[in-house]
């Protein structure tokens, strides 16, 4: 029985994590393509040679040609640059958008039957302008923002309220940028609702209030203050291992539901747009989006990060892409 065949596109700091999580996690070999010679080829060379201690059998190659792609079962699309201080990821727009419609056209030559999960920012004209190029079907073709971002939301959670990360659930919709909308009725501490754990902390609720604000402003704001530390580069261990979730999900079959970046038809009251929404991830890629019960605020923040979206997609347009 053949191997699963996982193809990461851009050889970067977040192209070298995936392999190394793929190749520990063994969800199959790969093939790591970049246009800079002899790049993907060293990197993916490092990793294998660490097999013996990592104790992992998966077969690990770097290459400068689309052809080696082929056949492969998943796509993993980094490549384009990062952004560097004091850079939006709309000022990314043009210049990825040249690279992501190369990378489309040798997708869909050699691995025209693959699911493809996006990382390239910005994100959501990202993923829209693949699905475009390649006519891959909608439900193959997703971002990587979601998983990341809700990451971060339980990660300030669960260190406001001292408590294991492990039992904190949150979700945060809409695109990924400063509009994204964290859903703070939703969020709970295996079921005990955040905004009633803070209150009990602070035995205020204007003060709880005003934390948990703090906690969704630096959610929004937590790629540019990775970026601000960095000083040279953007993150790239994060959205690597929230990629590595969607992709065991959807190679495993697993059906998690995950905040994912999908084509909507309707849900949410969208229609003809990629949005981070709960999706359930399997074998099949995107098998259903979960519609969620919002309020009128909840709704119009989401209303507003879509209009963002949409403004960058129409962006995109007028550039000629």
């Amino acid at each position: 029985m053949a191997r699963t065949k996982i193809a990461l596109i851009g050889g970067g700091q977040i192209g070298g994590v995936l392999a190394q999580l793929i190749a520990q996690k063994e969800l199959g070999d790969v093939v790591m393509f970049d246009v800079v010679e002899d790049m993907p080829q060293g990197k993916t060379l490092d990793i294998a040679e660490a097999a013996r201690v990592d104790g992992f059998d998966s077969k690990l190659r770097g290459t400068n040609d689309y052809k080696d792609i082929e056949g492969s079962d998943l796509v993993i699309i980094t490549a384009g640059l990062p952004r560097k201080p004091g850079m939006s990821r709309d000022d990314l727009l043009s210049t990825n958008a040249k690279i992501m419609k190369q990378v489309a056209e040798g997708v869909k030559q050699y691995a025209p039957n693959s699911i493809v999960i996006i990382i390239s920012n910005p994100l959501d004209a990202m993923v829209t302008l693949f699905q475009k190029v390649s006519g891959f079907p909608y439900q193959k073709v997703m971002g990587q923002a979601g998983v990341l971002d809700s990451s971060r939301f339980a990660t300030f959670i669960a260190w406001e309220l001292d408590v294991s990360v492990k039992d904190v659930n949150a979700m945060v919709l809409g695109g990924h940028g400063d509009t994204m909308v964290p859903l703070i009725r939703y969020s709970n501490v295996n079921g005990v609702p955040v905004m009633e754990m803070l209150e009990r902390k602070y035995n205020d609720k204007a003060k709880a209030q005003e934390v948990m604000n703090a906690m969704v402003d630096r959610t929004k704001m937590a790629g540019g203050e990775v970026v601000k530390l960095l000083k040279t580069g953007s993150a790239f261990y994060s959205p690597a291992s929230s990629a590595i979730a969607m992709a065991e999900s959807i190679l495993k079959d697993q059906k998690r539901l995950l905040p994912t970046c999908a084509f909507l038809k309707g849900e949410f009251g969208v229609d003809g747009y990629y949005v981070g929404v709960p999706a359930v991830l399997s074998s099949s890629g995107i098998e259903r989006i979960v519609e969620l019960s919002l309020d009128k605020d909840e709704q119009a923040a989401l209303d507003n990060s879509v209009n963002a979206v949409k403004n960058l997609v129409a962006d995109m347009e007028r550039l000629g892409f």
